[in-house]
């Protein structure tokens, strides 16, 4: 997009939408330094995906292993297998709102199941043939963040598993939620 900037009475004027572009940017949770996806979910724009070097630092190794190179954590020996609280799941890098815990079953595999995304848009799926089989990769879409596999195997409604990595994860109790910048995901436990 070309823009253009017209000098008037001895001030520059920049087109409205630059300006407002530059608001929302410079407000955001994502470029504010704060984790979450703020009042209104992140636009895919606003999210700057940090270095691999910026990554290693932030991410712990088990984190960075898990969400950079497609690695898996070992069963029952993670964060949030068995965790029974109430809240929402975001990814560990973008922080993006992934899953709710209004949707976590008890899937018997060591590693937290759900059985839907908290949106339809937050997840990239990606055909897997490794390990001599096929099954489906789940992928943040904002973070290209590796989070675990969807399966067909899981209770109805909807009959899905997204097993997924709690090193890929980091959980906002509800009563976190207005506090964290995800209070529009309040509505969920009501």
């Amino acid at each position: 997009m070309k823009m253009s900037i017209k000098r008037t009475a001895g001030l520059l004027a920049i087109p409205i939408i630059t300006v407002l572009s530059l608001l929302m940017l410079s407000t955001s949770p994502a470029t504010s330094g704060t984790s979450g996806a703020g009042d209104t979910m992140m636009s895919d724009t606003s999210f700057v995906k940090p270095s691999q070097e910026q990554l290693k630092r932030q991410l712990t190794r088990l984190q960075y292993n898990v969400t950079q190179h497609d690695d898996t954590e070992r069963p029952f020996k993670n964060t949030y297998w068995d965790n029974k609280k109430a809240g929402i799941y975001v990814d560990i890098v973008s922080g993006e709102a992934l899953f709710s815990s209004t949707d976590k079953f008890k899937s018997g595999t060591g590693w937290p199941s759900f059985t839907r995304p908290i949106s339809d848009h937050s997840l990239i799926e990606k055909a897997d043939r490794s390990f001599f089989f096929s099954r489906t990769e789940v992928r943040s879409k904002m973070a290209d963040s590796h989070l675990g596999h969807l399966f067909d195997d899981g209770p109805q409604p909807t009959g899905l598993r997204y097993c997924i990595n709690s090193a890929s994860l980091k959980f906002i109790p509800k009563i976190k939620l207005d506090v964290e910048g995800y209070g529009q995901f309040s509505k969920l436990f009501k």
